[in-house]
């Protein structure tokens, strides 16, 4: 380490050169005969640690000198006197100017001493300055709420931030406890806030807690650290708490974690429809070829007709089911909207359950709106569901469609829109929660109830369709959430099959079967066998490949997903070795495995009409 610096003052020269021949093996000396250059030279070295200096000295005297280097540093002071001084130095000891004196002559060990002394003195006050100087700036300067608390849980030190989380200044806070602060603001005392800080003093050991306040939904999280601080008898004597908002990363967490579920929940949705659509497949197609069977047998027709409708109404639920697990663009079309509403009723009637009564004011001009479909109604099943969570003993909802003309609206350009509203009776949204509502991932619910995804899905419907999404909402008085969608001329009508009309072969042709579900690959294969075709059948795609060596094919229709080899490799082993022969993919959720683009899908469960069609359309080039 480099050496202290001292600095020795006398107008006699052989007293300089005495001091400096004193100290210089343990300290580098400066030196000066002129109490004003010695002022000069503390000015300009603040690195001097100690000053020693004669009394009596022409120009200015040794104390007036010290007294006034005492304003510009703060480097320890020696007074170098003889005893008819002593009036003098009494009066620097008093006034503070000098830590110390020494008489001439001089005991060189003595003032060897009081030099080594007064160092120390100087370097410990440097680092406690030091200390002092970091610890203010943390406290200044730090985002975080940090206080040092004593071990009766009395404020010794705190940071502004802290002092204004308890509505008071940092003098008003000194000496006082946390929760006696709390109770004279008309505030919760924090009696949790005040166990864990004994806890911690208890056990001696750091804690970190995570802590929330605020109204559900509007919380700030809070993450509070607290280190015990020892005495030197090793007991606590002191903690020191920093608390830092998290709310951010908390949201963050929750948002990555929702994400993930969502996904999951995703892929689920996706596997289970895939199932469904197997069995509906199954189960429509068996009816289908049932039906002409019973025709003269009245009673069994209508029981097998209401096992058809049935089974239809699980494909549409299956339908937007993989919708949802689905993440695609939108595909707006002109769509009827009361057609629309009045479609979802058995399946808002399910979900809303026997306390939640539904009602419709539908326009009776039967507006259309160009938007998809499939995410319009999935938005107005978040918006029922979201109705229904309000109103947990009960109440009505209301879903009404009107025509709006706007006109000098701020959000949207003028012309025809069509509103869709769903208007509940439940308990309302305060004003600070309404603000953040249509975040993602934001929700009230409690936990497992809710995704905070409902409105974040319809807000972005609305934006992505040039539409807009308002919520009007009273405390008590229920809540109204507004879909204003842009109109259009008129709906476009699904095409209806016409169920009169058997299909049959438009030509001879040989056509090979590859399902692993024995009962769909059987009625997939009856179907064919009904229309005119020759059918054969296999359970997977080795066995195909073997069959289409043996004999030839016209065609092969393939479901997607199977073991060992999927339809789309299927189709590839096809291409490559029979060239002219077509290849037809069936699938129950296509987006399970990428399909190539020029492949023909057929999606399950599929009507004997559109596999007819499908089948023809394939079988025409060839012929």
């Amino acid at each position: 380490m480099s050496k202290g610096t001292i600095l020795a003052v006398d107008d006699e020269p052989d007293i300089l050169i005495a001091l400096e021949d004193l100290f210089e093996d343990e300290y580098r000396v400066l030196t000066t005969s002129k109490p004003a250059e010695a002022l000069d030279i503390l000015a300009a070295e603040p690195d001097i640690a100690v000053i020693v200096s004669d009394q009596r000295m022409p120009g200015m005297t040794g104390d007036a000198m010290l007294a006034q280097a005492r304003g510009l540093h703060d480097a320890q002071a020696i007074l170098l006197t003889g005893y008819a001084d002593m009036s003098a130095v009494i009066a620097a000891l008093n006034r503070g100017g000098i830590t110390g004196y020494a008489t001439k002559p001089w005991d060189a060990d003595l003032l060897r001493g009081a030099v080594r002394q007064a160092y120390e003195r100087h370097r410990l006050g440097r680092e406690l300055a030091t200390e002092r100087a970091l610890l203010m700036g943390l406290l200044d300067h730090s985002a975080d709420a940090i206080a040092f608390k004593d071990a009766d849980g009395r404020f010794v030190r705190l940071n502004a931030r802290k002092a204004e989380a308890l509505g008071r200044n940092v003098a008003e806070c000194l000496g006082r406890t946390e929760d006696a602060l709390r109770a004279e603001a008309g505030s919760d005392p924090g009696t949790e806030s005040a166990a864990a800080d004994m806890a911690a003093i208890d056990s001696a050991q750091p804690t970190d807690t995570l802590v929330a306040t605020g109204e559900p939904g509007l919380e700030r999280w809070s993450q509070v650290v607290r280190v015990p601080i020892r005495a030197a008898s090793g007991a606590v004597a002191h903690l020191a708490t920093i608390e830092r908002d998290v709310t951010e990363q908390k949201s963050l967490e929750a948002r990555l974690r929702q994400s993930d579920k969502m996904q999951a929940l995703g892929t689920l949705a996706g596997g289970i429809a895939h199932d469904f659509n197997n069995l509906l497949t199954a189960i429509l197609g068996s009816l289908e070829l049932a039906t002409p069977k019973i025709a003269d047998q009245p009673r069994v027709l209508r029981l097998v007709t209401n096992a058809t409708q049935a089974a239809q109404r699980g494909a549409t639920l299956t339908k937007r089911l993989l919708g949802f697990s689905r993440s695609r663009d939108l595909r707006p079309r002109a769509v009827d909207l009361n057609g629309l509403i009045a479609g979802m009723g058995e399946l808002l009637s399910g979900s809303l359950g026997g306390l939640v009564s539904l009602t419709t004011l539908l326009d009776p001009s039967e507006p259309a709106a160009c938007v998809d479909p499939d995410q319009l109604e999935l938005a107005i099943l978040n918006l029922c569901i979201n109705s229904r969570d309000a109103m947990p003993e009960g109440g009505g909802i209301v879903i009404s469609t009107r025509i709006a003309a706007l006109v000098d609206d701020p959000d949207l350009p003028d012309g025809d829109y069509v509103a869709i509203a769903v208007a509940d009776t439940g308990t309302g949204i305060p004003p600070a929660i309404l603000q953040r509502v249509c975040e993602p991932f934001f929700t009230t619910k409690a936990l497992g109830q809710g995704t905070g995804l409902g409105l974040a899905m319809v807000f972005g419907l609305a934006q992505q369709s040039s539409g807009r999404l308002r919520i009007t909402s009273e405390v008590g008085g229920g809540t109204q959430v507004e879909l204003l969608l842009p109109r259009a001329e008129a709906a476009v009508a699904d095409e209806i099959a016409d169920e009169a009309t058997i299909p049959v072969a438009t030509q001879a042709a040989r056509i090979l079967v590859v399902d692993d579900d024995a009962e769909v690959r059987h009625v997939t294969a009856s179907f064919l066998n009904t229309f005119g075709y020759a059918e054969s059948e296999a359970a997977d795609g080795a066995s195909a490949v073997i069959l289409m060596e043996q004999s030839r094919f016209d065609l092969v229709v393939a479901d997607l997903a199977m073991p060992g080899m999927t339809g789309v490799e299927l189709a590839e082993i096809v291409r490559a070795r029979w060239a002219d022969v077509p290849v037809l993919i069936l699938t129950g959720h296509a987006e399970a495995i990428p399909i190539p683009a020029d492949l023909p899908v057929l999606r399950k469960p599929f009507e004997s009409g559109d596999l007819a069609a499908e089948v023809s359309r394939l079988l025409r080039p060839a012929a």
